[in-house]
């Protein structure tokens, strides 16, 4: 008989989660697809894809089998390889299949290229968030290259590749490459006009000797790094350099990878420290202008970041419903309980307007170069809205956590491994005070067009509720001589407004509702304390289809 009852294998446990299809299921990320006329069926495809039971197990497996330093063979020999699991290659070989490291650029993408692109990485993400870290670089160094035409053309094929190729070969003898960079020191981190790595005048290149405290995925085939030029050239400065991993004429290049980082998550991407020793390397953009040059790439890993934390919470809010919906408590489905419905309705009206931000913030830099108005709003709202979806995003993973008890708290199950992640993209390319600082740089160096945004902003929130007393505040704070010390207040405040903003222009019926429990007097901290009366069920079901 006790045999019996143990083979019993439901034990009114929730089923595993997987074989779904993680873009229909979503309704706020369909509906934000269709305003912007993407290709839904593709999408579609792209979702059932990355919520096969098999790809989020890659995840599991990549994360458990972490990137291994080689620095030398049993002779001796130099080497500086990262060998990774094969798990984690067959995740970059299908994101690279999927073109989400170069998609944006390659013409593919007849409308918003950014937008499809990102809902492409917000679905990838919710499969495993470490490998996409050369994914974005990938992307995003684009940007970087367009200052250098010549070398971006000699790259671009390479670049532009569908197939994935993790040989250590020179980049000119495989049939795709990925691009990483290495910006910070130990002395200055973010403080990058405080690097020391120095490049010294070769012709047509320069050797660079220093380090980099913190270069992510070093088994790229090219780095984007800053070093000083040399003092006596005509420019001088921080300046910007393509830094390959084989010279031109097939040998190694002098990149001496010292150790790889023992991060609190992120487990399957290498992120090392490395020195040069006079490592060949070729010029991007004017010398002295590598913050300049950096900048686009920098906005687009920053736009990165915002659309993987969504994703991050949103692979964790579906866990969180699937298991409340297939387990029962007291002779009650979990999601049928008051209070346990509270918790995840809240955390679905949250994630409701974060997804409708962070595409309203994608559409914006798709039309940047055509419409001023839309490049201000990118400009102005990308440090913004990273600050506000990136911070979030460990909240809205723990309380999902919370909601599978104590087995959200075991290795066994995903969820620790989406906590741990969680804190780090409002780390990387800017912590909080970094982006909130950045907000007040942006809109001090173009105060009337900033002001303009924020007038347009309020017009559409003040739609569905009245956010005029916070925007008197804003501005007040903004002109005043504390604007610095209140930086994140200015941040968030400006981010929660577009973010209504942004719900109003999606039509959704939960702007309001928004702005009464996020903006009004009488809101806590915590989610479950709101009232969203007869929505409840709703925004659960958009979150996650029933």
């Amino acid at each position: 008989m006790t045999s019996g009852l143990l083979e019993d294998a439901s034990f009114n446990q929730s089923p595993t989660f997987g074989d779904v299809d993680l873009f229909a299921a979503d309704r706020p990320l369909a509906d934000a697809a269709s305003r912007l006329g993407l290709d839904a069926r593709a999408l579609s495809a792209c979702g059932r894809d990355y919520g096969s039971a098999e790809t989020l197990d890659l995840g599991r497996v990549a994360n458990e089998n972490p990137p291994k330093l080689r620095t030398m063979d049993g002779k001796g020999n130099r080497l500086d390889l990262v060998e990774f699991h094969p798990a984690y290659h067959a995740l970059m070989a299908k994101s690279i299949g999927h073109g989400i490291h170069a998609s944006a650029h390659d013409g593919s993408e007849p409308q918003g290229p950014l937008a499809s692109r990102a809902v492409r990485l917000y679905l990838a993400t919710q499969a495993e968030s470490g490998h996409l870290c050369p994914i974005t670089m990938t992307h995003a160094c684009v940007g970087a290259l367009r200052a250098e035409p010549a070398l971006l053309e000699k790259w671009r094929p390479k670049i532009q590749s569908r197939s994935y190729d993790s040989r250590p070969l020179p980049w000119w003898e495989k049939t795709g490459v990925t691009l990483g960079m290495g910006m910070t020191e130990r002395q200055g981190g973010t403080d990058v006009r405080a690097n020391i790595s120095q490049a010294v005048g070769h012709g047509d290149h320069v050797e660079i000797t220093g380090h980099k405290w913190f270069m992510s995925a070093p088994m790229c085939d090219a780095f984007l790094v800053l070093a000083q030029a040399p003092k006596e050239s005509a420019g001088g400065g921080l300046t910007c350099y393509l830094m390959p991993r084989y010279r031109p004429d097939g040998g190694q290049n002098n990149l001496r990878f010292q150790r790889l980082k023992d991060k609190l998550g992120n487990k399957s991407n290498a992120s090392s420290e490395v020195e040069f020793h006079a490592a060949y390397a070729e010029r991007v953009g004017a010398e002295g202008a590598g913050v300049r040059t950096i900048i686009e790439m920098v906005n687009l890993t920053r736009l990165d970041c915002a659309i993987a934390s969504a994703g991050q919470m949103r692979i964790a809010l579906s866990q969180a419903l699937h298991h409340i919906r297939n387990r029962s408590v007291f002779q009650r489905r979990l999601a049928d309980q008051p209070a346990m419905r509270a918790v995840a309705a809240d955390l679905a009206l949250e994630l409701e307007a974060q997804v409708a931000l962070v595409f309203r913030l994608t559409h914006a830099a798709d039309c940047a170069a055509s419409d001023p108005r839309d490049s201000t709003y990118a400009r102005l709202l990308t440090p913004a809205v990273k600050f506000l979806v990136c911070k979030s995003t460990p909240q809205v993973v723990y309380e999902s956590l919370e909601c599978l008890g104590g087995n959200g708290y075991t290795e066994d199950l995903p969820m620790a491994r989406y906590y741990r992640e969680a804190p780090l993209n409002a780390i990387w390319e800017g912590s909080g005070n970094v982006m909130a600082l950045d907000v007040l740089r942006a809109a001090g160096r173009h105060p009337e067009a900033a002001m303009d945004t924020l007038s347009r902003l309020v017009r559409t929130a003040s739609q569905a509720f009245t956010v005029a007393p916070l925007a008197q505040a804003l501005e007040r704070t903004l002109k005043s001589a504390d604007a610095e010390r209140r930086a994140r207040f200015l941040c968030e405040g400006l981010a929660r407004i577009a973010a209504l903003a942004a719900l109003v222009e999606a039509n959704s019926p939960f702007a309001t509702l928004y702005g009464e429990t996020r903006l009004g007097a009488g809101h806590f901290a915590q989610f479950g304390t709101a009232d969203l009366g007869t929505a409840e069920v709703q925004l659960m079901d958009r979150a996650l289809a029933a």
